[in-house]
């Protein structure tokens, strides 16, 4: 009877141990669990990007440091960042002097940037004298075009470098190499410049982070502000790609974004940059009235 409990006892420790160690090996083939049970709670995004198959989004959590991806794959691609560009492009034109503050004035020159899409917005906002706010709330890529010519390539390209912007290629023209031209960027990248930017961690002065948070700013209520950067251009025949980037602050906790969307047109994605990243946010809960 002493050796048959014996025997018993053995039995049952070396069950416990197989059933230890089965588990200890699937967590290390595979996803822990921890990280297992937060993916599977994780919000599919898919059916919003329905429309746009081609689309990308990033959502950090800074209060829970953690992210939320759709197409991840392509949140790793870089691609032209063109009008977002307008958020460093302002940081580099305020350090280096070029522009001497929110109200800057730089005239319109009709012979060089003559008028066109005088019906669509943002164009028809386009022609006439600019403030850096105003050129930046309009997406005005003339002002832009001069900021960064007046800054020299040489100048440039110290500061992409040191604000670790995507692949900072500024070898293209210095009045466009944001434009479909040599400067990349990603979504996942958009979302780390824009950390750094919001946490006053970039090389830059204080004075130019406060300004152009001031002036990224887009809306204003007792719940949130939301402050974010538009982007668009074509990439090839038939294919426009939409930027909207930003982050949102609420009561409790900051979130910033990086959507990415594809469309025929640049009204087939004009709006819709915008409103899909408002519909994800509010869904989520967090941008509440």
């Amino acid at each position: 009877m002493r050796l048959r409990a014996t025997l018993l006892t053995a039995l049952l420790l070396l069950a416990a141990l197989g059933c230890v160690k089965t588990t200890g090996a699937g967590s290390a083939a595979g996803t822990p669990p921890t990280q297992s049970r937060t993916t599977k709670t994780q919000p599919d995004l898919a059916s919003y990007f329905k429309p746009f198959p081609a689309g990308a989004f990033v959502l950090y959590d800074l209060k829970r440091d953690r992210y939320l991806r759709y197409n991840e794959a392509r949140c790793r691609e870089r691609l032209s960042p063109f009008s977002t560009f307008k958020i460093p492009n302002s940081l580099i034109g305020l350090e280096t002097g070029v522009i001497s503050g929110p109200e800057h004035v730089i005239k319109w020159d009709r012979q060089k940037y003559p008028p066109h899409d005088e019906d669509t917005l943002p164009f028809k906002e386009w022609w006439q004298d600019q403030t850096l706010r105003t050129a930046i709330r309009h997406s005005v890529v003339w002002y832009y075009r001069e900021l960064a010519t007046a800054v020299g390539k040489p100048r440039m390209q110290e500061y992409v470098h040191k604000l670790r912007y995507g692949n900072e290629d500024v070898s293209g023209p210095i009045d466009g190499f944001w434009l479909a031209d040599s400067l990349k960027i990603s979504a996942d990248e958009q979302v780390e410049f824009l950390k750094r930017f919001y946490k006053e961690e970039l090389p830059v002065s204080k004075r130019s982070i406060k300004i152009v948070k001031e002036i990224t700013t887009l809306e204003e209520t007792p719940a949130y502000t939301l402050h974010g950067k538009t982007g668009g251009g074509p990439l090839a025949e038939n294919r426009f790609l939409g930027w909207f980037v930003g982050y949102l602050e609420t009561k409790d906790d900051t979130y910033f974004f990086a959507t990415q969307i594809e469309g025929p047109t640049y009204l087939s994605v004009r709006d819709e940059r915008i409103a899909l990243t408002k519909r994800i946010l509010a869904d989520l809960g967090h941008m509440k009235q």
